[in-house]
């Protein structure tokens, strides 16, 4: 039997590249959008022109109980999951002194808060399982050094950090790992505005990273060959941090 991923934020760049990246690994595919439902169904499609399944929930990860009824509804009707991508996020940058008060929300409900309102409902049927299982969080390079005009993302992607390594104290004795992947600069459409140029400079190695670059990376951690490795942060940024 197929083992299936969740993998939230799967509409569009990081989350779609690694959603993409698992169908051809094998594994069978539930993916997450919160509003762009057209462009997740085209990813859902792509998918089963592999011959691979694929199914689709839309929900709000800052709404606890939505993400609760959403996910407990599919784990009821479909089974638990082997394994959980927690991807989705948002960015709002500003200098710290200019930072509303919303962006700070905004930004912590969704890429902090959202790891608990995600992964709560997912814990116990994957425990009761009794199975192996993996979840793979993404933080970022900037939740490891900080960022400049990030003081909120820096701080929500740094939470996300510990909160993982806490997690997987929780989950090891259960043979569930969990790990963390902190890109750098990848070619998403979140760097449109940006002076690559002068980025990539920053960069070692001197170009920016690609989205399948982090999803083979992701799909590595989610695989049976990585069954001792847990409570890891795994950077993908060319040397950036």
């Amino acid at each position: 039997m197929k083992k299936t991923i969740l993998v939230t934020g799967s509409s569009r760049g990081i989350g779609k590249a690694i959603a993409l990246y698992l169908s051809k690994k094998g594994f069978n595919l539930v993916l997450h959008c919160r509003n762009q439902i057209a462009q997740a169904e085209a990813v859902v499609a792509e998918i089963e022109t592999l011959d691979q399944s694929a199914r689709l929930l839309q929900f709000d990860i800052t709404d606890r109980a939505q993400c609760a009824e959403q996910i407990s509804q599919d784990i009821e009707i479909h089974g638990a999951y082997y394994g959980v991508v927690c991807n989705a996020g948002i960015t709002a940058d500003n200098a710290f002194p200019s930072l509303t008060g919303e962006e700070w929300d905004s930004v912590i409900n969704t890429n902090l808060n959202g790891f608990y309102n995600v992964l709560h409902p997912i814990i116990m049927p994957m425990i009761r399982q009794r199975k192996p299982g993996r979840i793979v969080t993404l933080s970022s390079a900037s939740g490891i050094m900080g960022n400049r005009g990030q003081v909120n993302y820096s701080a929500a992607k740094a939470g996300i950090i510990g909160a993982t390594k806490a997690l997987a104290l929780e989950l090891a004795k259960r043979d569930i790992t969990v790990n963390c992947v902190a890109p750098g600069l990848i070619a998403t459409d979140m760097l449109n505005d940006l002076p690559l140029d002068e980025l990539k400079k920053m960069i070692p190695a001197r170009r920016i990273g690609r989205a399948d670059e982090v999803a083979a990376t992701v799909a590595f951690l989610l695989s049976e060959d990585a069954g001792y490795i847990t409570r890891q942060v795994i950077s993908v940024n060319g040397g950036l941090c």
